[in-house]
């Protein structure tokens, strides 16, 4: 790894016997295991960052699809803007003089300098947020990160690359969302508008937070994509976080809208609840629904409501600590994940590019850094600390005592 001094006295604990993690086996603790999630991200992060500071994103990046030339309008921006979402709870705690304080000052600044080039109609990296249909996806990521790190970098853009950012935002409204989870890619750009240009749409943020909470709504905990419910992961991927993430900015702003909020908490912790039980021992889950290479950006969910510090009661920190370490770390070390470049590769487990829809290419697979929120705990958060404690699914195939599920409404 390059930041070799993350690991300093947790060597032995990380070299866990092959990717599986079989269920009698130690855990090696949070701070190990903080550790080695803040490597993976920036293992992760580094080819996109790095390329992008440089104005060599589109000239380096590969571009792996079905037909890899007609993703090349949108696979860049789908990149930068899914890799920051995930990554700017974490850059979001700032710098300080500890080692990861340190780490996080570096991309903190790679970070500005990334939406710098990003937004620039000059530059040669300026990046489609209005032309085809996908831009409007990846300006609502990239949007999501700007909410969740309003003062690390929203704070602290100049003022022309704040009015680019705000421009480029707007273009992306001559897209009309599809019918379906879409919605909430409108109403998440829209209530960024409304967080740092007071600029907002509120009719498609009303909209969008209307047709979910209350048309789309099946119970228990989920949504519909749309009018229906599809057996995927997209109440985690974007639904239930963009969703309550539209709320929060809306709810901080008029009081009304409180009661919204309280009803989409409620049901994305209920969601929480669910995909801390789908965790297998050996930290895989179930293989269903579309876009899979995402990997374990399918459990953004878990780890938001984590980083909230909003787990239901009978769902402890550790647990979730534990149980997002042993799949990360199994799904990041399996062979051929990265190119020999360090850039992802399409698949789940791997490179399996079979397992990517004709949407998917080389910029979508950053979706997994949503997996990594709870890094926005600082080290000193109970989530960190303490031992490391089993999740449902171990515990059950151990014999042990659990809670009994219950279902909401």
């Amino acid at each position: 790894m390059k930041y070799k001094y993350l690991f300093t006295g947790f060597m032995a604990a990380l070299t866990l016997s092959g990717n599986a993690i079989a269920q009698d086996t130690p855990l090696p603790g949070g701070k190990a295991e903080r550790a080695y999630l803040v490597s993976a991200l920036t293992r992760i992060a580094d080819p996109v960052l790095s390329a992008l500071s440089k104005n060599e994103l589109k000239k380096t990046m590969p571009v792996e699809a079905k037909v890899s030339k007609d993703r090349v309008y949108s696979t860049h921006l789908e990149a930068f803007g899914r890799l920051y979402a995930g990554m700017a709870p974490w850059l979001e705690l700032g710098a300080d003089n500890t080692p990861e304080g340190k780490l996080r000052e570096k991309y903190i600044k790679l970070t500005i300098t990334c939406i710098h080039n990003a937004t620039d109609p000059k530059a040669a990296d300026f990046m489609n947020f209005f032309d085809g249909r996908q831009p409007v996806v990846d300006a609502a990521f990239f949007a999501q990160g700007l909410l969740r790190s309003p003062h690390q970098i929203w704070d602290k853009l100049d003022a022309a690359t704040k009015a680019n950012v705000i421009a480029a935002l707007k273009s992306s409204r001559v897209i009309q969302p599809s019918y379906s989870n879409w919605l909430l890619f409108s109403g998440t750009i829209e209530a960024a508008l409304q967080q740092f240009d007071k600029s907002g749409d509120k009719m498609r943020m009303d909209y969008a937070v209307k047709q979910h909470l209350i048309s789309w709504y099946k119970g228990d905990g989920a949504y519909g994509d749309g009018p229906n419910f599809h057996w995927d992961y997209y109440n985690s991927f974007v639904i239930q976080p963009m969703l309550v993430g539209v709320l929060k900015v809306w709810s901080d702003e008029e009081a009304a809208r409180k009661k919204d909020y309280d009803l989409a908490l409620a049901h994305i912790k209920r969601y929480a609840a669910v995909q801390e039980r789908l965790i297998s021992p050996e930290g895989t889950y179930p293989p269903i629904g579309r876009s899979l290479a995402y990997r374990f950006g399918a459990f953004q969910v878990l780890s938001m409501v984590a980083m909230m510090h909003e787990l239901p009661e009978e769902v402890k920190p550790q647990q979730v600590r534990a149980a997002l370490y042993t799949m990360i770390k199994r799904q990041v070390e399996a062979p051929n994940t990265f190119d020999k470049n360090g850039w992802m590769q399409i698949g789940i487990y791997g490179h399996q590019p079979d397992i990517g829809e004709n949407y998917i290419s080389t910029g979508s697979l950053y979706l997994c850094s949503e997996g990594f929120l709870i890094l926005g705990l600082p080290e000193s958060d109970p989530l960190w600390q303490g031992k490391d404690e089993d999740w449902t699914a171990r515990k059950v195939w151990k014999g042990e005592q659990i809670h009994i599920d219950h279902a909401i409404d």
